[in-house]
């Protein structure tokens, strides 16, 4: 029997690695089911910070102590969604309409800027003489742009299409993914009482407690991050907002969202972001392509080592060879989510090994400082 199982385990091994873009495939469809549960768990994930901030804020008014723990949990749980509602209706209301409408402008503006830099390249070539081989180049580049464009034009409504269709499957999976969030939260106690019952259950009472103190860590590692990135990026976005308003600079908006959401992400965050924006802002004006280019820099570095560490602190404690390790590789496995949740991630294993690591030097009566084997 064991003989068997070892020689059917190889034959189903061997048969997803030699059709593995079938199998992701297969298993994407069946996955996709779950969408809903796991957009519901991310909701559930961040409300909590406003329904954790609400019920420590009501609990100090004398008024909130007479109402007895489920309704208070209700209360707080009705003043988080709330509160997350207002700012979502904001969003829709107020940002999203303009993002749309500045992505449209400079999507019908292209044409005319693939234009006006053929026109510049060849001012270029003809009176700076520029290399022939330059040039040649650049136009070669700006011809495949311009097929790109015809071809996207050519194909705009099924893309178009495929858009709808797969915004409107989204926007149902959100919404599924609210209700589930609510129930998540509204029985949020219940949920962790079983999630511990069936710890215990499976695992020893040594190992359990160990379990739950990993996923305790977990909860801190990850909240204090998340938390203190996501305030860190929208404090960052405001800066940006206002400076590029005053200076009048094109697309203020998009650009403003873009280096907001690309800031999430540790160290490579503002570059990200500066590199599209710059691209965006150099076709309509290359003068302030370059001022926006020191507003970034400036506000970099601001945020670098004033804001970012007065809200995260030393919430990340490893070096920053290990974030960047950590951001590679959770980008390369993960995509964009693991641009943001590889530092956190890498975070906890790190930690779990280092007491491992330091566990079995107490055992063996060896320093655990790293600083004692630098002239072993």
């Amino acid at each position: 029997m064991y003989s068997f199982i070892v020689i059917a385990s190889s034959i189903l091994f061997f048969l997803v690695m030699s059709g593995l873009d079938n199998f992701t495939r297969v298993l994407a469809g069946y996955l996709s089911a779950l969408y809903p549960f796991i957009y519901g768990f991310v909701i559930a994930y961040l409300v909590n910070f406003l329904l954790n901030f609400f019920k420590k804020q009501l609990g100090k008014i004398p008024s909130m102590k007479k109402i007895k723990e489920p309704w208070f949990h209700i209360l707080s749980l009705f003043l988080a969604y709330l509160v997350s509602s207002f700012f979502v209706y904001l969003f829709l209301a107020f940002i999203f309409p303009q993002l749309v409408a500045s992505i449209t402008g400079l999507v019908r503006n292209i044409p005319e800027y693939v234009r006006s830099t053929t026109e510049y390249i060849k001012y270029l070539s003809d009176d700076i003489l520029l290399p022939s081989e330059v040039v040649d180049f650049i136009n070669k580049r700006l011809d495949e742009l311009a097929v790109f464009i015809s071809d996207l034009a050519e194909d705009l409504v099924p893309i178009a299409l495929s858009f709808l269709r797969n915004t409107a499957l989204s926007v149902w999976n959100v919404f599924l993914g609210i209700i589930i969030s609510i129930y998540l939260l509204a029985e949020k106690e219940q949920f962790i009482s079983l999630a511990k019952k069936l710890n215990y259950s499976v695992f020893s009472v040594k190992n359990a407690d160990k379990v739950l103190e990993i996923l305790r860590r977990s909860q801190i590692i990850f909240s204090r991050f998340l938390g203190g990135k996501i305030l860190d990026s929208l404090i960052i976005g405001l800066l940006a907002f206002i400076i590029l308003t005053i200076v009048d600079m094109p697309y203020t908006l998009l650009v403003t969202f873009i280096i907001t959401v690309t800031n999430i992400i540790p160290f490579f965050g503002p570059f990200i972001g500066a590199v599209p924006s710059v691209i965006i802002i150099f076709f309509e004006s290359p003068i302030m392509a370059f001022w926006f280019l020191i507003i970034i820099f400036i506000l970099q570095q601001l945020d670098g080592n004033v804001i970012g560490p007065k809200i995260l602190g030393d919430s990340l404690g490893i070096s920053s060879f290990w974030i960047l390790f950590a951001i590679l590789i959770g980008g390369k496995f993960f995509g964009f989510i693991g641009l943001i949740i590889g530092v956190p991630l890498f975070v906890l294993i790190y930690s779990i090994i280092k007491e491992i690591v330091e566990a079995r030097l107490k055992a063996k009566g060896l320093p655990v400082e790293t600083k004692d084997y630098l002239d072993k």
